[in-house]
């Protein structure tokens, strides 16, 4: 929508759809973007925004059906279309009306009414849950509760909680990270501890599950089917034990200094006393085998890699029965854990190898390939459910759902205004958060919007049985090589569709 002309004035989305589907109307929104992101490509198959960029981004989602446009300005309407349950196959048309206020004022020119008339098609096809491919985008209690500024995890916590994980759920994650201890992730976090612990004289420990329970609980009748449960170790380096806190750390008193070693005496007998208390909640629980369950994050090189093997040995020792998983992207580590997670960008290497892995990607890489950064065309982001399903990966690891700090710290940053953590250009613009935090629950990106669509594409190809050397999946050659026009895969869908709608009405 554009006026050229004239004072500011209110306009008015509004669908009418038939009773086979329903569509959400949102108002987009804009945020300031003062650079380009770094190790970019002049092209607009690789870069958006070329030209517009230091300026306003699309990218929240506001749960809005009107707007005040003002003149000189172009705004725009998301449109979401859902079948319900009940509709059948066909082509349905929906009628979009944008609606000025009506009436008029002084110095004012009243525009009229505009009706679009669009089509949506419903193939007779029912996609499957995705199976064998989990995935993750870390989600950071302590942003709630300093955002919405609770007193640790109150009745407010408990009832801004579902939102959220709803929220991801609806967007394909299936695996949510469980806070027990707080996440040892980038900086000293607000305690967001869901376990109790307390010591006692004797120097044994007494844990409190309910508040886990209670959030294992409601991330099941949300819809999530796996549980990622946080590091054992320190950051970057797998030095020090990770603070954990007396009761669940609102006093931010520590069960031991944080400059303890990671396989020093103290934490060797903490370990010992936790996981099996940690292995007996699971079996009860029956969250054995949907558990993941990692070392450390991200370390590097020769420099971390006795640490490392050390820390693992402790929990083999300890915990037999535990396998892991951790972001991991040089080859040497590969026979090191029990499932690497290795960047996008050395992926390859890992699968050529023949060994087993996920795949992640932080910040970077970026130029050519898959992303979905402030500055990322949306038609290549929604490739990252072909490119899921092509090249074997079992599952995808992001680390920023919702970081909403200054860089390693606890300031809280404004979203609206800041999508770099602070940390431009290590950190890139769009990469720290995929949700805006709203008055009781998130706010959705254009971004989070369209990866989730993308993960449509991997049900579809699943529940059509699409073998993975089909050779019309043979363009999808890499992470960094692949169709970045929305044609390309808005064709290969609609191809797949037609073929399966002839097939069942082959057997009619």
């Amino acid at each position: 929508m554009r006026q050229e002309t004239g004072d500011p004035i209110t306009v008015k989305a509004a669908v009418d759809a038939p009773k086979g589907l329903n569509v959400r109307v949102r108002r987009v929104g804009y945020v300031p973007v003062p650079h380009h992101n770094t190790s970019v490509l002049e092209d607009p198959l690789e870069m958006d925004g070329l030209g517009h960029i230091p300026g306003y981004v699309p990218d929240p989602l506001f749960n809005e059906d009107e707007i005040t446009l003002p003149s000189h300005e172009t705004h725009a309407f998301w449109f979401t279309v859902t079948p319900k349950q009940t509709a059948t196959p066909g082509t349905y048309p929906i009628s979009v009306n944008i609606t000025p206020e009506t009436g008029s004022s002084r110095n004012r020119i009243v525009g009229r009414a505009r009706q679009v008339i669009a089509e949506a098609t419903l193939y007779p096809v029912k996609l499957k849950p995705r199976k064998n491919f989990p995935i993750t985008n870390w989600f950071y209690v302590d942003s709630l509760i300093d955002w919405y500024k609770t007193a640790q995890f109150d009745e407010r916590f408990w009832e801004l909680l579902p939102a959220y994980m709803k929220n991801m759920a609806d967007h394909g994650q299936d695996t949510i990270l469980v806070p027990v201890f707080t996440p040892p992730l980038d900086g000293v976090k607000t305690p967001s501890q869901l376990l109790k612990v307390s010591r006692g004289k004797t120097g044994r420990y007494a844990f409190d599950w309910s508040d886990v329970k209670r959030y294992i609980d409601l991330a099941k009748a949300c819809g999530f089917k796996r549980f990622e449960w946080s590091h054992f170790f320190t950051q970057w380096g797998v030095e020090h034990a990770i603070r954990i806190y007396e009761d669940q750390g609102r006093t931010e008193k520590l069960l031991w200094a944080p400059d303890t070693g990671a396989t020093s005496d103290v934490y060797r007998q903490f370990l010992g006393q936790f996981l099996p208390e940690l292995h007996g909640f699971l079996n009860k629980e029956k969250l054995l085998t949907k558990s993941c369950f990692h070392v450390s994050d991200e370390p590097h090189g020769e420099k971390d890699l006795a640490n490392y093997v050390a820390a693992r040995a402790l929990l083999r020792e300890l915990a037999p029965w535990m396998k892991v998983m951790d972001a991991m992207s040089d080859f040497v580590y590969s026979d090191k854990t029990d499932m690497p997670i290795p960047s996008i960008k050395t992926f390859a290497q890992f699968l050529a190898a023949g060994v087993s892995s996920w795949c992640y990607y932080c910040c970077g890489p970026r130029k050519e390939w898959l992303n979905r950064l402030m500055d990322t065309p949306l038609p290549k982001i929604a490739m990252h459910g072909f490119l899921f399903y092509r090249w074997p990966a079992m599952g995808f690891l992001h680390w920023g759902c919702n970081y909403w700090y200054k860089s390693q710290t606890r300031q809280l940053i404004d979203p609206f205004m800041v999508s770099d953590g602070c940390k431009w250009p290590n950190w890139a613009y769009g990469d720290t958060f995929q949700v805006y935090p709203g008055p009781d629950g998130p706010i959705d990106s254009i971004r989070w919007e369209v990866f989730a669509e993308s993960l449509q594409d991997y049900s579809l190809l699943q529940t059509l049985g699409v073998d993975r050397n089909d050779p019309r999946l043979a363009p999808l050659k890499s992470f960094k090589d692949f169709p970045k026009k929305a044609r390309w895969r808005n064709q290969l869908k609609r191809q797949l569709l037609v073929e399966r709608k002839g097939v069942i009405n082959g057997r009619n």
